[in-house]
């Protein structure tokens, strides 16, 4: 045998991904992967391919890959919910105004935004930007219709009223224009979540179960590991799904079966006064030994809790836990200083760097851990956490039932 033979723990291996809150269809995701596989393959020195899916997923690739001499043969699927993201994002102007009120009102109310400020300033600056810019528009709209009104008075002083004519183009250009602006979007994500003050509304809970079934499926095949990925809004749906995995029972000779949660919200949601069921979950798979869970933020991603371990933060660490192994992408000393140049300032692109090719890869590399020849929990055994992580309770609500 030889020594790589003596080393592979993975052969062949299921991926199950699944987004944040993103209305996009899921071919990006493979498109990204294939583009960003093949950079990082040229930078690192082995060979990644992508061919069309083999399994009966709704939507995937498989991937071959050769790294380290060790060929591996790779599933990947994407567990699609962007449809239930596009309709609670069909709200219309005035439906997304009342949105801006009742999830500010959720934020405040319950001083979950004040405890989120304690965290990060970066995701709390992300929550706000929508509320405070899409009030700037309003602002602007009735700015122009006060000044229209102004140069119609001399008509008849009733007719300064026609001025407000002008405030639903002007808010329908800035919704046309959201692409640039993302005010809509981000309003939308967050409104989803406080809608429900944390609770996960019934439409996701049904997906999520439908999720659950196709993992557990996996896991009676002939694969070496089933490995589970959730980015961003995607971590605290993958936290509550493997632990109702655990929670049915898992086969006795089955597949490892791990968790990586990349660039994780999950204070978002677990801060709320309804997030019981998050935070039993987060307490429940803290202290599991059937899984290895692993999760990478970057400082310099603005958009996510960066180092927060979310179980402590959330106040629900009990004496037994062991997960997740916290630790940093560090984008600014595994990216070139001309590739940070050009991407800091780029915050959305930089919540999805952990799905891309990085110019000096430290032991972080997306594509070895989801095409390679190591498990998650071996790649990372005996890594320690990052100093600099945040591990202390800061939620106000820590009670994991009603």
């Amino acid at each position: 045998m030889s020594a790589v033979e003596q080393i592979q723990q993975v052969r062949k291996r299921r991926v199950f991904y699944i987004p944040g809150y993103d209305p996009i269809h899921p071919r990006r995701y493979r498109e990204l992967y294939r583009k960003e596989g093949a950079a990082q393959a040229a930078i690192s020195g082995y060979r990644i391919g992508l061919k069309p899916k083999t399994t009966k997923g709704p939507y995937g690739w498989h991937v071959s890959s050769v790294i380290s001499d060790a060929e591996v043969e790779t599933d990947i699927e994407v567990l699609v919910w962007s449809d239930i993201v596009r309709d609670s994002m069909d709200q219309g102007i005035i439906g997304t105004y009342g949105q801006l009120v009742r999830t500010a009102w959720v934020y405040i109310g319950s001083g979950a935004l004040w405890r989120l400020m304690r965290l990060r300033q970066g995701p709390v600056i992300a929550a706000l930007y929508p509320v405070v810019f899409l009030l700037v528009q309003l602002m602007l709209a009735l700015a122009a219709a006060v000044a229209v009104g102004w140069g119609l008075s001399w008509l008849h002083p009733w007719a300064a009223v026609a001025g407000l004519a002008v405030v639903p183009p002007i808010l329908k250009w800035f919704r046309k224009k959201d692409g640039k602006f993302f005010a809509y979007y981000l309003m939308h994500d967050y409104a989803y979540s406080a809608r429900s003050r944390g609770a996960n509304p019934p439409e996701l809970e049904a997906r999520m179960a439908e999720f659950t079934a196709a993992i557990r499926a996996a896991l009676d095949t002939d694969v070496d590991e089933v490995l589970v990925v959730g980015h961003s809004s995607g971590a605290h749906l993958a936290v509550s799904i493997l632990s109702d995995l655990i929670r049915g029972g898992l086969p006795a000779a089955g597949p490892e079966l791990n968790l990586l949660t990349l660039g994780q919200v999950v204070p978002m949601v677990s801060f709320l006064p309804r997030a019981w069921r998050l935070r039993a979950d987060l307490a429940y798979l803290s202290e599991r030994d059937e899984i290895a869970w692993v999760d990478v933020t970057a400082p310099g991603d603005g958009c996510a809790f960066a180092l927060c371990d979310p179980v402590s933060v959330s106040g629900v660490a009990g004496p037994g836990k062991r997960w997740p192994l916290v630790f940093s992408a560090a984008f600014t000393q595994s990216l070139q200083p001309e590739t940070w140049a050009k991407l800091k300032r780029r915050y959305f692109r930089l919540h999805f760097q952990y799905l891309c090719a990085f110019d000096r890869p430290r032991d972080y590399d997306y594509f070895q851990i989801t095409a390679g020849s190591l498990t998650l929990r071996r790649r990372y055994a005996g890594r320690g956490a990052s100093k600099s992580r945040i591990d202390r309770a800061v939620s106000k609500y820590v009670s994991v039932r009603p």
